[in-house]
């Protein structure tokens, strides 16, 4: 029903915009100056609309089960050292981003930041779900917000926080710079030596998340005017992930979950 809601909000937005129509040039300019800000509020409106379905579907229990089955139900395969340094880092990379998040809306409660640090929980919880079926050591087994065993990922969660408090522009930028990092760090984390069907999937699905909620942020910047310039991934990378449009795709939740040749491609473009 909300898919629905929100097909007919964009196509009614796109219909009141194709008609219209200003014989005098400052009525042009008013149109189009209205034009550009409605549709930047509409893009808020479907990312937050998205964003709240993704996770209210299932609810974020149901969401975790799901993942615990998916990727249990995967074969269990020798590990790689790079593939044991991957989870180890990655868990904690997601608590990070749940954590900014959670601090981000204490100080400025947008939905954005409540959805999308939800969506990191299950992140985090499928990096959990791995390493115990490889019976690895989670580094992050006394989690307690904001403090993280590895020192990198501790001063990155320091400095993100200390600079998105100043604003709510900050904090959205911030927000970005999370995405941004996380993109990177996956595709880097996904070389040749990551080749476990478990992973695979897991990875891919934080990816294809990961692009989702810098979407969205994206369009919460360019609502106050703020212009995100990418950090991590390349412009090129940026422009085509938020020229295009919300990925839904499989998830957790299909219990035939498999670790397809077009998953791993997803990952490394």
């Amino acid at each position: 029903m909300k898919k629905r809601v929100l097909f007919m909000l964009l196509t009614g937005l796109s219909a009141m915009f194709l008609f219209t129509n200003c014989s005098k040039d400052d009525k042009v300019i008013a149109a189009d100056a209205s034009t550009v800000e409605l549709t930047k509020s509409a893009n808020i409106v479907a990312f937050d609309l998205a964003m709240e379905t993704e996770l209210s579907e299932e609810g974020l229990d149901d969401l975790m089960l799901c993942a615990y089955n998916c990727l249990n139900s995967l074969p269990t395969e020798t590990l790689s050292l790079e593939e044991v340094q991957a989870l180890t880092f990655v868990r904690e990379e997601e608590l990070l981003a749940h954590d900014v998040y959670q601090t981000m809306y204490a100080l400025y409660p947008i939905p954005a930041f409540n959805f999308i640090s939800n969506s990191e929980s299950l992140h985090a919880y499928a990096m959990k779900v791995l390493l115990d079926k490889y019976s690895l050591p989670d580094p992050a087994a006394d989690h307690q917000p904001g403090v993280f065993t590895n020192p990198a990922i501790q001063q990155l969660y320091t400095d993100l926080v200390a600079f998105g408090s100043q604003s709510i522009g900050n904090a959205l930028t911030v927000g970005a710079t999370v995405e941004d990092y996380d993109i990177a760090d996956i595709i880097q984390h996904t070389g040749s030596n990551v080749d476990n069907q478990d992973l695979i999937y897991a990875f891919g699905q934080l990816h294809k998340g990961s692009r989702n909620h810098m979407r969205a942020f994206n369009a919460h910047l360019v609502f106050r005017n703020i212009t995100y310039t990418p950090q991590y991934i390349t412009q090129e990378m940026f422009d085509a992930i938020i020229g295009s449009g919300w990925e839904i795709g499989q998830g957790f939740c299909i219990c035939q979950c498999t670790a397809s040749n077009s998953a791993a491609a997803n990952i490394t473009e």
